[in-house]
């Protein structure tokens, strides 16, 4: 992971690879709208969109880091520097976004088109 000095604080920049590799020891948290998250999302990722996100009601990071994702890394940038503004002093996004997610290979939860129905998926579906 790579840290990112910002006007308000460092953030840190997770890769997808690194993500994957921490998931379940981590809280990830996309800050997509919820159009984009119900049509694909990464499994397990809870949703604060961007528009309504509020750091005060972020969960607690004793246990788990906290990293935020959107579809291309800009929005889950603007949203770690909210967060530092209101006062947390650390904080993580992935680089890259949703597309990197799944340029990456790894699996997500995708619409099927045929029946509209939620199926996992990686990028070569």
């Amino acid at each position: 992971m790579k840290t990112e000095d910002t006007e308000h604080g460092p953030v840190e920049l997770w890769t997808p690879a690194e993500v994957d590799k921490a998931r379940g020891e981590i809280v990830l948290i996309d800050v997509r709208t919820p159009q984009e998250h119900a049509l694909e999302r990464i499994g397990g990722a809870m949703l604060m969109a961007l528009q309504e996100f509020r750091p005060d009601c972020l969960p607690g990071q004793e246990g788990k880091r906290i990293v935020l994702h959107c579809g291309s890394g800009v929005r889950s940038g603007k949203a770690a520097a909210m967060c530092l503004e209101a006062g947390i002093d650390r904080i993580a996004h992935m680089e890259g976004g949703m597309a990197a997610w799944k340029e990456g290979g790894n699996e997500y939860i995708g619409t099927d088109i045929s029946s509209g129905a939620p199926k996992k998926m990686t990028k070569d579906d």
